[in-house]
């Protein structure tokens, strides 16, 4: 663990035994974490930015389209189109999907500050104090990044006005207009997400008793916990029952589908570590025989299956539901002649993007901050002879690992979730996708985890070792 005992000691400094640290003491932390841990605030950052963007836009095009200027005919055919509740709904959605994103981000974080926080239990910090830090850190490194989003909302929200318009969902007369409403909206978002999402990232380990956390920060977290397994087991057979039924069931088959696919990514983000262990074991025994650096990055993902599948769990949402919702499209498409009108297929397309970049950018964050989490280890590996270049293999190596295991789990959950909807609407339970599209999906997948593991990596190489030990 990178994180030292210094930054915890500067907060809880002048406190005696017994007693918490009053407020200024647990901003002072946050303080300290903003500076000692810039790489798990930087990628905050990012997926603040992502949804400020994402939120500035669906404000815009709510604000022009609902313009006093906006002819009367024009908002007839609108309302017909249903522009506004697909604006409002991306404007939900993006709230919703800020929270999960934030607080996966930050659930890393607060894991780098285990040390830190330990210290300040054991001295009588109270757990609310430690809520209240991480919740502090959130909304620092979120609040900047609602502005830029703001600014980039509007070219967001061009594009998807103009797409609109050329696809028959917005009438000739209607002009985009750039909105400063926007901005209060994208920073209320931020603070109120970031706060929320930082507050749920510390409150398991905020609750826990001093010396249990002094035990966990030493030796890191081992178990699911108690009601994580039950939880997990009854989200995939519920999952496996809702899509037998579905499959008897051929009028309720597209209603129910998302709601299998939503069980399943549930249960495997329950089941991580449990999941992700054994099924990185079958991708990785290939990756073993490719040579000592492949055989390494093995025995890594393996034996730290709870660190990894936190990136991996992001990948396979990001796999399953791509993958269901073009495969439904391409399909249809192969079976009719037709995937639908051109406009709810391109909207369909637009939705999956935003959906996919949510999860994209949780999973390159926890990967990112894993890989600048070990920069000791890495260092460690350097001075007793590794070279840079067989560093920089083991994490490509792993990073292939990862993005294996995140295919065929999120492979398997496509094909269980279109299975009763594709024999319900054409009589077989095979999904039809094109090569190049799941190429695609592959291929993005796969580069998402490269950069995510290789740029840290190269960061961290461009110290000599001995300053990286010594800093750590």
């Amino acid at each position: 663990m990178q994180s030292g005992p210094a930054h915890g000691g500067r907060a809880a400094a002048g406190h005696p035994p017994g007693r918490a640290p009053k407020g200024p003491a647990t901003s002072g932390l946050a303080r300290a974490a903003l500076r000692g841990h810039r790489a798990s605030f930087a990628g905050t950052a990012v997926a603040a930015l992502f949804a400020a963007t994402v939120v500035s836009a669906s404000t815009m095009l709510l604000t022009a389209t609902g313009a006093q200027g906006v002819p009367p005919a024009a908002r007839r055919a609108m309302a017909a189109s249903d522009i506004g509740i697909m604006a409002t709904a991306f404007l939900l959605v993006s709230i919703y999907l800020s929270v999960f994103v934030l607080a996966s981000t930050m659930g890393t974080a607060v894991t780098q500050q285990h040390r830190e926080f330990a210290m300040l239990r054991a001295i009588g910090a109270r757990p609310w104090q430690l809520r209240r830090a991480v919740a502090a850190q959130a909304v620092a490194a979120a609040v900047p990044s609602a502005v830029a989003g703001f600014a980039l909302g509007g070219v967001l929200a061009r594009w998807w006005f103009t797409g609109m318009a050329d696809h028959g969902l917005i009438p000739p007369g209607v002009a985009f207009t750039f909105s400063w409403v926007a901005l209060p909206v994208c920073l209320a978002v931020a603070t109120v997400t970031s706060a929320l999402a930082g507050v749920l990232a510390a409150s398991r380990f905020a609750a826990l008793r001093p010396a249990r956390a002094l035990e966990e920060a030493a030796a890191g977290r081992r178990k699911l916990g108690l009601l994580r397994l039950p939880l997990g087991l009854a989200a995939v057979a519920g999952g496996v029952v809702v899509s037998r039924v579905l499959a008897g069931l051929p009028e309720k088959a597209g209603s129910g589908a998302f709601l299998v696919l939503l069980l399943f990514c549930f249960g495997v983000g329950l089941l991580g570590p449990r999941i992700v262990g054994p099924v990185a074991w079958l991708v990785a025994r290939s990756a073993g025989r490719l040579g000592s650096t492949a055989e390494l990055a093995m025995l890594n993902v393996t034996t730290q299956s709870r660190r990894f599948s936190a990136a991996v769990v992001p990948l396979v949402l990001v796999v399953a539901f791509s993958t269901t919702k073009i495969a439904m499209l391409t399909t249809a498409r192969h079976e009719t002649g037709s995937a639908g009108p051109a406009a709810s297929v391109w909207m369909d397309y637009v939705g999956t993007g935003l959906y996919a970049g949510f999860a994209a950018i949780a999973a390159a964050n926890t990967l990112a901050m894993i890989t600048t989490e070990r920069r000791r280890d890495l260092a460690l590996l350097r001075l007793i002879g590794t070279t840079p270049r067989q560093v920089r293999s083991m994490a490509a190596w792993e990073a292939v690992v990862v993005a294996g295991t995140a295919l065929l789990l999120g492979t398997a959950i496509a094909l269980c979730t279109l299975a009763p909807l594709l024999r319900a609407a054409y009589g077989s339970p095979l999904p039809y996708l094109p090569w190049t599209a799941a190429l695609g999906i592959s291929g993005g997948v796969l580069l998402l985890a490269l950069l995510a593991t290789g740029l840290p990596v190269h960061a961290a190489l461009r110290r000599r070792a001995t300053e990286t030990l010594a800093a750590a």
